[in-house]
């Protein structure tokens, strides 16, 4: 708790990859000790180890949050495989009950407010100064019509006069459509 949530969550604000680090940890933990209780071969072992392997090397791509529900799943059934004498009924479904207790509560009911980012080439450089901040942000807001709650500026590029922002907002405080929403409508 301590690592992800007061060291690295202050810092890197990826919610994503805070839900996926608590929910790793409690899956891999598990895992073990109820591993720990079972005799395994080498052959299982090594089919376990290629199973999450295959995550590594997928050809779809998939999003971070995506992915760990994958890796739940997985660990799930891996667990639920193990019924034998020295892991009992009971063991399995306090395990399974735990896993989906702590999914569940880290999806709908944490305490943090989800932050979202888009990445944006912006045209007007002279407002990226470090005294033009304000100005910035309230031409993002006019122009991208969303409550941007920061920027971090990225890679210039002078010959066309431009530079790489990540815009970030959070999406309870939109009027209206998300940003994926406006992006959508620009594609079409």
């Amino acid at each position: 708790f301590v690592l992800i949530r007061v060291i690295y969550y202050p810092i890197h604000r990826k919610k994503d990859y805070l839900f996926t680090y608590f929910l790793f940890n409690i899956l891999i933990f598990f895992l073990c000790v109820l591993l720990n209780n079972v005799k395994l071969s080498i052959g299982f072992a090594f089919g376990l180890f290629a199973i999450f392997g295959i995550l590594r090397y997928r050809t779809e791509q998939i999003g971070i949050k995506d992915m760990t529900y994958l890796f739940s799943v997985i660990t799930l059934a891996v667990i639920n495989a193990l019924v034998s004498k020295k892991v009992s009924i009971a063991e399995l479904v306090f395990t399974d009950g735990m896993i989906l207790l702590v999914t569940y509560v880290l999806e709908h009911l944490w305490l943090t407010r989800h932050e979202a980012m888009k990445q944006l080439i912006y045209e007007r450089i002279d407002l990226v100064k470090p005294g033009r901040r304000q100005e910035l942000l309230d031409d993002l807001n006019e122009r991208i019509g969303i409550k941007v709650s920061r920027v971090e500026v990225g890679r210039y590029d002078l010959l066309r006069d431009t530079v790489q922002l990540r815009v970030f907002y959070f999406e309870d405080e939109q009027d209206h459509r998300s940003f994926n929403e406006l992006a959508a409508d620009d594609d079409d």
